[in-house]
């Protein structure tokens, strides 16, 4: 009697497994299509993802290879064809640390062919974008300075070399922004604030070069 209903307990397990386990194939059964999609889905974003710093590694090299070309172009005198290839490193490359490199280029470009707007703007989509190189951000400021001098706006670009000064106050081309900042406040006729940057200029670099420079500017510029 007793073996008998161990036998029966046994069994009773057996069929319990046989219905989880029919249970568990019909529910495989029933929802197949979910389980290979998200199969389907895991495979996709491991592939996506070797994909994308593969193709990211690529774009980085394609942009590299067309800035250079365009670097090459803007040596060689051809400076329209070096700001399409610029341009186009621009637009199709966006995200790439070249294109910061590119946007400064396309302001000097500009510059150089006194097409000072396009320069401005261009200088002003670098300021815009980028914030770390604090030498760039000073460059592109006098970069915008130069242009308004070049085109009559001398209070404007004075500020702008104000600004490329205290954009970056220990770098290596503060005299140069220091002695723009003062001619252009002479060409605009304010003598006292000129003088400000005489004070300044012969204070930081007595006895060289730049000082006896700004000293020569404005003796001439103030009497005129």
């Amino acid at each position: 009697m007793y073996g008998r209903t161990k036998l029966t307990k046994r069994q009773m397990k057996e069929d319990k497994f046989t219905v989880f386990m029919l249970n568990a194939k019909n529910q495989v059964l029933d929802n197949w299509q979910y389980l290979v999609v998200g199969l389907v889905v895991v495979i996709l974003v491991v592939t996506g993802t070797v994909y994308y710093f593969n193709s990211r590694q690529a774009q980085k090299q394609e942009a590299a290879s067309k800035f250079a070309r365009a670097l090459m172009d803007y040596r060689a005198g051809n400076n329209q064809v070096a700001i399409m290839g610029l341009n186009q490193v621009v637009e199709e490359y966006g995200g790439d640390e070249v294109v910061e490199q590119a946007i400064l280029l396309l302001g000097n470009i500009n510059y150089e062919i006194r097409n000072y707007p396009e320069a401005i703007r261009y200088f002003e989509l670098y300021l815009s974008k980028y914030r770390k190189s604090r030498f760039n951000r000073a460059a592109a400021l006098a970069g915008i300075a130069s242009s308004l001098e070049n085109q009559g706006q001398y209070r404007e670009a004075a500020e702008k070399f104000v600004a490329a000064y205290n954009e970056y106050p220990n770098g290596p081309l503060i005299g140069d922004y220091q002695i723009s900042a003062m001619r252009n406040f002479l060409e605009g006729g304010e003598v006292d604030q000129a003088k400000t940057y005489l004070e300044l200029i012969t204070n930081e670099f007595d006895d060289t070069d730049l000082a006896d420079r700004a000293v020569r500017l404005f003796s001439e510029k103030s009497r005129s």
